[in-house]
């Protein structure tokens, strides 16, 4: 694989598992230096063996605590170029009618808060590299953010709360004659470890694969290295020109209604 993020520092919010663990990977292997957050010493130690990359113990929605981790990427290596916002949680989440405020306090804290703070600080580290403002921000939104679940009203708000969010940030950016791109992602469903798992708990579980995987025109899952190779490609230098946008990654599932 081409080193085309060679010598570009890299943090990954929510790097310790799923699409967070994935690119990880995928930024090391094509000559990131990447650190990477999140709450899961164990799974951060075997990816800090596996890839070599600096995991720090974090929350996202923790303002107090992003100036120390942001300074420790700057003194470690004088620059940040590469954000991918992708912390989330449904944790506490529910339908309108039967959502509490602490479940949906907790979703919007770490989907919404916490990706503006990762934004926020990695546009200010940005701006003091030492060639000047550049950088790439990516946003992990997902399909529900035009696509609302009824089941899941906090994560759906927030999901289409980020994408916007992004544009704000990269119209800023642009205004400010920053070299600053900020774009969001929004997958659909992807085969990690936890769609896995709920698939095999189920009585049947081929029925549930087949659920997930009729979700799509494209009838399957999207790949973890599918996802990644968005992301890869939206932090290098080939998508210079790329800001402000949001770019679907779920085989056609928001693309219009399959039919009957």
């Amino acid at each position: 694989m081409a080193k085309r993020l060679e010598g570009k520092v890299a943090l990954v919010t929510g790097g310790t598992s799923g699409i967070g663990a994935a690119t990880v990977k995928r930024l090391v292997s094509e000559g990131a230096q990447v650190h990477f957050t999140g709450s899961k010493d164990a799974a951060a130690a075997a990816l800090t063996a596996e890839t070599g990359a600096s995991f720090h113990k974090h929350r996202v929605q923790d303002a107090d605590a992003w100036p120390a981790l942001i300074q420790t990427i700057l003194d470690a290596h004088g620059r940040l170029d590469i954000a991918f916002a992708n912390a989330g949680t449904e944790s506490g989440d529910s339908s309108i009618e039967e959502v509490s405020i602490e479940g949906w306090d907790n979703v919007v804290a770490v989907n919404q808060t916490g990706v503006m703070l990762t934004v926020q600080h990695a546009i200010r580290a940005m701006a003091k590299n030492p060639d000047g403002p550049v950088g790439s921000i990516i946003v992990n939104s997902s399909m529900n953010a035009t696509r609302p679940l009824g089941n899941y009203v906090a994560y759906s708000v927030t999901k289409a709360a980020v994408v916007t969010l992004a544009k704000s940030s990269a119209v800023y950016c642009g205004q400010k004659g920053y070299r600053i791109r900020v774009n969001a992602i929004l997958p659909g469903v992807v085969e990690t470890d936890l769609i896995r798992n709920i698939m095999n708990s189920q009585p049947d579980p081929a029925a549930a694969r087949a659920m997930y995987e009729g979700m799509a025109p494209l009838k399957r899952m999207a790949q973890l290295n599918e996802v990644t190779g968005l992301v890869a490609y939206l932090a290098s230098d080939e998508a210079a020109f790329i800001s402000g946008g949001e770019y679907a990654i779920d085989g056609a599932s928001t693309a219009g209604m399959m039919g009957v």
